[in-house]
């Protein structure tokens, strides 16, 4: 008897009962095959999730587009000049931060840091006020200024030994000062919250 043919022949190397039953074996493998291909290709098709890097600061960031946070390490001076900042801006130990109309969709928090100014940026002779998205948040650090902004959560001031102004800002959380020596001075601060402790006059 001659031998079958192939493309008949199963895995096993054992005929296959009838051509009917390789015609089925056959396109069970063409499937197979390309099931296995579409999971293999899967990944390559899908897009990549994007990861924001964060932006060290030393020395001055113009008006340009960052996508996460900004850190300002410790001891350095950062300037943000019309910098709009996706994340948050983190300001470390005796560091300083000059923010000058910025637009920042998180935070900003300092600890330990030595000065903090957040105020308008002036361009063509038009003031262009900093937009801050998250909370304002300065602790256990020295001094620094903040003039003319508009928070949309909590500004909060607790255990600094400098001195802080706090003047004409649009605040939509609470304005929150406590344990500074000396306490902030400033006015005419629009709180949608609550004044409270060093702050309540302000």
């Amino acid at each position: 008897m001659a031998p079958l043919p192939e493309a008949v022949m199963l895995r096993s190397g054992r005929p296959a009962s009838s051509p009917i039953g390789s015609s089925m074996n056959s396109r069970a493998a063409v499937v197979l095959i390309f099931v296995v291909s579409i999971a293999m290709s899967g990944p390559l098709l899908a897009a990549a999730p994007a990861f924001a890097d964060d932006t060290t600061c030393r020395g001055t960031i113009g008006a340009k587009h960052l996508d996460g946070n900004v850190i300002v390490p410790q001891g350095a001076t950062c300037t943000l000049a019309g910098t709009r900042v996706d994340g948050n801006v983190f300001v470390h130990g005796n560091a300083t931060l000059y923010a000058k109309g910025v637009k920042v969709g998180g935070s900003i928090q300092a600890e330990n840091h030595r000065w903090v100014v957040v105020r308008p940026r002036t361009v063509d002779g038009q003031a262009i006020k900093s937009r801050i998205d998250g909370s304002i948040q300065l602790k256990q650090g020295g001094g620094g200024k903040l003039l003319r902004n508009v928070v949309n959560a909590d500004v909060q001031l607790f255990s600094n030994d400098g001195q802080f102004s706090v003047q004409r800002n649009v605040i939509d959380g609470n304005l929150q000062c406590k344990s500074n020596d000396p306490k902030p001075v400033g006015g005419n601060n629009k709180v949608e919250g609550n004044k409270e402790d060093q702050c309540k006059n302000l």
